[in-house]
């Protein structure tokens, strides 16, 4: 758009003319709704990544220290995880259990289950 120093005086008579012609629709669309005509809304800025105080870091890193220091314990060392065993009987079960499936597959003439 030409700035208003460029124009010549009949187009700043145009001008002018199209401004009052915007302001009486404006004063006639207020009529007809019988309130204030809505602005245009402002374009919406963009958001960007949301931060995080510095209050919420802190609590954030307790709370970890926190969970460490259960895991770890007393002498502040992680022990290895225990191997979990099974009993003589539980280990009989599941052999007589894993023979009654091959009985029945080899019956069924399969030769994998």
């Amino acid at each position: 758009m030409s700035s208003l120093q460029s124009l010549t005086i009949a187009q700043l008579h145009q001008v002018i003319s199209i401004k009052e012609k915007i302001e009486a629709l404006k004063a006639e669309l207020v009529a007809v709704i019988g309130g204030e005509a809505a602005a245009p809304a402002a374009p919406a800025k963009p958001r960007g990544r949301r931060g995080i105080s510095a209050a919420g870091r802190a609590r954030i890193a307790a709370a970890q220290k926190a969970r460490w220091a259960k895991v770890k314990g007393e002498n502040g060392e992680v022990a290895p995880k225990k191997k979990r065993k099974m009993s003589a009987a539980g280990r009989a079960r599941m052999a007589a259990a894993a023979k009654a499936r091959w009985v029945k597959a080899k019956a069924a003439g399969k030769n994998r289950l």
